[in-house]
């Protein structure tokens, strides 16, 4: 081997994300109401943009025709595709995965009005004192128990130390904590925890799914948030597909359960599409730009600037201004134009959901939406995450219209909210001598025509909170009482 010094000629290829580019993908990823703070920004860094009345050409309405496609515009500008490039480093946690379950069901089975979450009902303290009543062993156990629900927080925490509660009732520490472990019982699960994993590990044991692969998963979230698959490969023991259900199922439990019943404040929804019917048939399309300002770049500040620029130094700022002024504006434009592209392939795919109710909601991916459109995925997923459609059954999450299917009898499949949502019909239908156990719930959903096992209704059981037959028939004897 030659160890004198030569000259070698190497060929490679490198992806480099310039400044605006990312900036693109960060845009791409905000709701309308986020975008309006960093509007707020830009104004502030840039002299040269102002609020107007005119931008460059705002995207105009789709008009979805019932039973054709959708044209990108009028003014046949390109949709934003941004293929192939990692995730935003900044992105928050939840873009990969909330903690929060989907809401799912609603009246009459159908889907969730998100804008028109209601307060009306109980309190979480009510709950869970009328609870007491039925499951404290004595009277002395109720009263600590009281004392304790009364220092939970509206998200159904404790953050009150047992040791002073123990000195402040005069009662031993293991009176105390005794009393934690009944409240802890009570329903909504998760309520009494003192860390978001307890509240995890509490729920995960109401639905028996707590076993050591599960407990070593909870503890250790800090790497389920920062997505290190293969350190939880190895901490729990498992394979991808089982980390996979694993995590899915985490996903499906509450962070807060006590917001079930009132007290925490849900900031109001405003939504970044608005879907209407259109007066000749169809859907009219259009994004939100009640919450956007629009920008203008502004002429005459720029000519009276330049007019008094007399180094260079001054004018390659202006003119730097001036160029991420006109970048900005056109970024904006091109994500409307992404957004309403995606938004009316989803109206074409889910219009029976529009006029029919869930029931009739398809399955549906973001790879069928993107080849559709000619995006790519990562593409849509950005556009679809943290946005709201807005259409006449009410305001809902755009990740909400994108499920997985179930084999149905007429070939087609099911959408899994359409299942979840008849799985709630039939049990809010049952009566207490006929609680409905999971093997039940297959043989009538078998009977309509949804092929499912029964692990996967147990599953989807789950998923929208409903509780095990045992649990319900639990329940509805103390609401009998």
């Amino acid at each position: 081997m030659s160890l004198a010094p030569r000259l070698d000629l190497r060929q490679s290829q490198q992806l480099v994300m310039t400044p605006q580019l990312q900036q693109a993908i960060r845009l791409l990823a905000l709701s309308n109401l986020e975008l309006e703070g960093f509007v707020a920004n830009a104004l502030e860094a840039n002299p040269l943009l102002d609020i107007g009345d005119t931008s460059s050409e705002p995207a105009e309405p789709l008009a979805q025709p019932a039973e054709h496609d959708a044209s990108p515009g009028p003014d046949g500008g390109e949709a934003l595709d941004i293929a192939g490039h990692a995730l935003d480093p900044e992105a928050a946690p939840g873009d990969s995965g909330d903690w929060s379950r989907a809401a799912d069901g609603g009246a009459g089975g159908d889907a969730p009005i998100l804008e028109n979450r209601s307060g009306d009902g109980p309190s979480l303290a009510e709950h869970l004192i009328a609870q007491l009543s039925h499951a404290a062993g004595d009277r002395r156990e109720a009263i600590i128990a009281q004392r304790i629900v009364a220092e939970l927080d509206e998200a159904g925490y404790l953050h009150a130390e047992l040791r002073e509660l123990a000195d402040d009732l005069g009662a031993p520490l293991a009176e105390v904590e005794r009393a934690l472990r009944l409240v802890q019982t009570l329903d909504p699960a998760g309520v009494g925890a003192r860390s978001l994993s307890e509240c995890l590990a509490l729920q995960a044991r109401e639905a028996d799914r707590y076993d050591p692969c599960m407990a070593r998963l909870i503890d250790n979230l800090d790497l389920v948030a920062r997505g290190e698959v293969a350190r939880l490969k190895r901490l729990c023991d498992v394979d991808d597909e089982d980390l996979a259900e694993m995590l899915a199922e985490l996903r499906s439990y509450d962070p807060k359960p006590g917001c079930r019943y009132g007290g925490c404040e849900h900031s109001p929804i405003a939504p970044d599409v608005i879907v209407e019917p259109a007066p000749g048939g169809g859907w009219t399309i259009r994004v939100n730009e009640d919450t956007l300002p629009r920008l203008v770049v502004n002429r005459d500040y720029f000519v009276e600037l330049k007019a008094g620029a007399h180094d260079a130094g001054a004018r390659a700022w202006l003119n730097e201004q001036l160029s991420e002024a006109d970048w900005l504006i056109r970024a904006l434009d091109q994500r409307q134009k992404t957004i309403l592209k995606t938004a009316s392939e989803i109206v074409k795919r889910q219009e029976g959901f529009l006029r029919d109710g869930i029931s009739a909601m398809r399955p549906l991916t973001l790879r069928e939406v993107a080849d559709a459109i000619d995006l790519h995925e990562s593409t849509v997923s950005r556009v679809t995450s943290n946005k709201y459609l807005s259409c006449p059954r009410g305001t809902f999450e755009m990740k909400y219209f994108f499920s997985s299917g179930v084999p149905a009898a007429d070939g087609e499949g099911a959408s899994s909210q359409a299942v979840k949502a008849r799985i709630r019909a039939l049990c809010d239908g049952e009566s207490l001598a006929r609680v409905l156990s999971d093997q039940s719930l297959v043989d009538l959903l078998k009977a309509e025509g949804f092929d499912l096992a029964r692990r996967t209704v147990a599953k989807y059981r789950e998923a929208i909170g409903i509780g095990s037959s045992a649990e319900r028939r639990r329940q509805k004897k103390m609401r009998a009482l």
